[in-house]
């Protein structure tokens, strides 16, 4: 009884209601869901660890291109969970998926290894988290919507800012409460300089990485030491740049604060436009508007200079005629126009709890407690067959208009966006952008084909 007390305490701080709270507990109470991660590396473990905490659940699976990279993370896994044992080991994953035995698939690869894994293991009967962006092009992305809706499964994105703790007090706090008034302006930036550069040299993958594997669909680049593992975001084969990487949190977050949908319109500019030395391919520099019915939501990011609020590198500012909300991943800031109480909030430590995180190797211990939000709201739709709140259909938006941008940088022009036919309006240029070709034997995923 006060283990199940504690369980609905620390339910009803992840914002779950008292039905999702009860649901939760009856399932981790229950036989312990069977789970499996594709990609061992920085955030895979990051939100394995984060759903060993909160869930006796039993992780009988783990797969990585990377040998040395999966050895690793069995041993964690045997030592947090808690039957102790080390996981089934596999370098393909089609292979831990034709298992069939898994409820649970968690998908922390690079971008252009989440469509494929997340297809086959909703159709081997799991259900799914998988990361941000949903994908590496429009199509796989709608692809995946379509096959998690045909075979039924609960899908939740790691766009975790809508499980995080202190950003929903700030929505409850000043977005509900009216305090901002009128919104008809947003501003999401990063000028974090987490832009890779350089020129390494081409040198042969470790002896431990499959790097044909690794490579999978995606175009095959010369090996230089960035591609893996963390650096591969440096190259726009395997990513969404910074935009996919930063834009599709920040954004998300404004369109859960505040009820939007598609954007209508998207525009995009900027380049590489200082640091032009670099082996990187991603934009160091761009601007894009996410144009809705009543309200521009418009990106920044610069891997150079300095951010104009130095309090705020990576943020997001909603603009009200009665006042201005500051919001990011440490804390958020509510200021009033005139008279007015300003409010404040941080981000939830939750070390009492949960004292491995002060040890835990790489943890984002500020976001810690926002994946265990984030997980228990997939637990609470895996009992309820219901959409957890970043359901892959809130992804898709969020991670196909950040990946419209990109295609709007890269023509030079706006893009008016037609939701149900899930085309570009009178641009077919822009159309055949929608979906990349893949490398073959690999083939690319399409509503139809799922």
């Amino acid at each position: 009884m006060r283990r199940r007390n504690f369980l609905q305490t620390a339910l009803g701080a992840a914002g779950l209601t008292m039905a999702q709270r009860e649901a939760v507990a009856n399932l981790i109470e229950g036989t312990p869901k069977r789970v499996g991660l594709i990609g061992t590396g920085w955030y895979g473990k990051i939100d394995l660890l984060r759903l060993i905490q909160v869930a006796p659940v039993e992780v009988v699976s783990l797969c990585d291109v990377d040998s040395a990279m999966l050895n690793e993370a069995a041993d964690i896994v045997a030592s947090r969970q808690l039957s102790g044992r080390r996981p089934r080991l596999y370098a393909d994953y089609r292979q831990m998926l034709a298992e069939r035995d898994l409820d649970i698939v968690l998908i922390a690869t690079p971008d252009h290894w989440h469509a494929l894994p997340m297809i086959e293991a909703v159709r081997s009967g799991a259900d799914v988290y998988v990361q941000k962006p949903t994908a590496i092009d429009v199509v796989e992305s709608q692809a995946m919507l379509t096959a998690a809706r045909k075979y039924q499964r609960v899908v939740q994105v790691g766009t975790q800012r809508r499980s995080t703790p202190h950003l929903i007090e700030a929505r409850d706090r000043v977005v509900r409460e009216g305090l901002l008034g009128q919104v008809a302006h947003a501003e999401v930036c990063c000028y974090y300089h987490m832009r890779a550069n350089g020129n390494p040299p081409v040198i042969p993958p470790p002896a431990t990485l499959d790097y044909e594997m690794w490579v999978g669909p995606a175009p095959m680049t010369e090996f230089c030491g960035w591609q893996h593992p963390r650096r591969w975001r440096a190259f726009m084969e395997y990513s969404n740049g910074i935009i996919g990487d930063m834009c599709v949190h920040m954004y998300d977050m404004v369109r859960w604060m505040l009820g939007l949908g598609w954007p209508k319109r998207i525009s995009s500019t900027g380049g590489i436009l200082v640091q032009k030395e670099s082996r990187a391919n991603t934009p160091d520099t761009q601007h894009a508007v996410f144009e809705h019915d009543d309200i521009n939501v418009v990106w920044t990011h610069r891997s150079w200079g300095s951010p104009p609020d130095p309090e705020y590198p990576w943020a997001a500012f909603l603009y009200g005629d009665k006042g201005t909300l500051k919001l990011d991943v440490h804390k958020y800031e509510f200021i009033p126009r005139g008279k007015g109480e300003t409010l404040r909030g941080s981000a939830v430590y939750e070390y009492d709890k949960y004292p491995e995180d002060e040890t835990e190797k790489d943890l984002e211990r500020h976001v810690a407690s926002a994946v265990r939000g984030h997980m228990l709201d997939l637990l609470a739709n895996i009992a309820s067959r219901g959409r957890p709140v970043a359901d892959i259909e809130q992804g898709h938006i969020s991670s196909a208009s950040c990946m419209l941008a990109n295609i709007a940088l890269k023509l030079h022009r706006t893009l008016a966006w037609d939701p149900d036919a899930h085309r570009v309006i009178g641009d077919e240029e822009a159309n055949r952008l929608l979906a990349r070709a893949y490398r073959q034997p690999w083939v690319h995923p399409t509503p139809d084909s799922v």
